[in-house]
């Protein structure tokens, strides 16, 4: 059972499916059987291709999408069932920041913060103290009064991070609100999100495609390939110990790890007749991450290890290594019996003719 189960989703998914009419008269299925819990005060990270179903997952948390069947809550509210004046409420407790910001060109930063909470009435004294309180927390208060044109893409995400706090939600969500953003500015705004998520213990669901924003800040991930979770778990976990083709896909780019070239195009996806050496990845985590495993390889067994390329990651505060690898085919299989049971993970790329 989950950590959400157990202590309650601020988000849950129940056996959610999602079909939309199709051109030719038919349907489209976009979601099929998604089950997530979001846990309280965490930041989840959605990762997925385009066309994978992740942007139709999260509009379904602010009611701008409705479930085909299964369930999607927020807290204890049923999205689906929600009638319009009850959506209205529950979405007070959801904010949403943009992937291309959404604001207005004709006001002002503080004007569109202030947006929100015109349009729920708040008292024009009320106003004011609270849009500068959240242009002071993004970091713009010297550019309150500047127009959109006038920011770079950073600032303006910090506005529309502003105007998404605006009614206090619990919840706020992240729908590719970096990816039109530079990798330096990326990691801004994503430190900004870690602090607002530290400070006010809020809920955070982002949807992204790049793997390095998930190992950034989230602390619960899940892999979304075809309108279906394929995999999901503590980020930690899933960086180290990949279980699904498609998770192992997207890490591959953020790893660090490349092969010469002289070696790459040696390799072949099958041992051949010709195959003298298996290339292998071996990631360095847990009890044995610091340990001198290879060295104890050489020296226990007497297997001799190619070192081909290697890079040190770091997920939230737990650092782990990987090492591509390459060792003599007649001894791969017994090196890597060996690594396993050291607790090390190991996994296959290639054989080099």
């Amino acid at each position: 059972m989950s950590e959400a189960q157990t202590s309650g989703a601020a988000i849950r998914f129940d056996n959610v499916g999602k079909s939309f009419p199709g051109k030719d008269g038919g349907t489209v299925t976009a979601l099929t059987g998604v089950t997530l819990d979001v846990a309280p005060g965490s930041i989840t990270g959605i990762i997925g291709r385009s066309g994978a179903g992740k942007s139709t997952l999260i509009r379904m948390v602010n009611g701008l999408e409705r479930p085909t069947s299964g369930r999607v809550l927020v807290g204890e509210h049923d999205i689906g069932a929600a009638r319009p004046a009850q959506l209205r409420e529950i979405r007070r407790d959801v904010g949403m920041i943009f992937q291309h910001f959404n604001l207005l060109a004709s006001r002002t930063v503080f004007g569109n913060v202030a947006l929100p909470l015109e349009i729920a009435g708040t008292p024009r004294a009320e106003i004011r103290p609270r849009v500068e309180e959240l242009i002071r927390r993004v970091g713009l208060e010297k550019l309150a009064d500047r127009y959109p044109a006038e920011l770079s893409g950073g600032q303006k995400q910090r506005v529309g991070i502003a105007r998404a706090l605006t009614t206090q939600p619990k919840v706020l969500l992240s729908d590719e609100a970096t990816s039109a953003l530079d990798p330096e500015t990326t990691q801004t705004v994503l430190a900004l999100l870690a602090e607002i998520n530290r400070d006010l213990g809020l809920t955070i669901l982002l949807i992204t495609h790049e793997m390095a924003v998930v190992r950034d800040i989230a602390s619960h991930m899940a892999v979304i390939d075809g309108g279906r979770i394929v995999e999901q778990g503590e980020t930690y976990r899933i960086f180290t110990r990949p279980e699904h083709p498609t998770t192992r896909s997207f890490l591959s780019g953020v790893l660090g790890l490349t092969l010469p070239r002289f070696i790459a195009e040696r390799m072949t996806p099958e041992a051949q007749t010709d195959t003298t050496a298996e290339v292998f990845r071996i990631t360095f985590a847990g009890a044995h991450a610091t340990d001198p495993m290879l060295a104890r390889l050489t020296s226990e067994l007497g297997i001799e290890v190619n070192i081909l390329a290697g890079a040190i990651e770091e997920v939230g505060a737990h650092p782990f290594g990987n090492l591509l690898v390459s060792i003599d085919i007649a001894r791969a299989a017994e090196a890597r019996a060996y690594l396993d049971r050291h607790g090390l993970y190991t996994e296959v790329q290639g054989y080099v003719r």
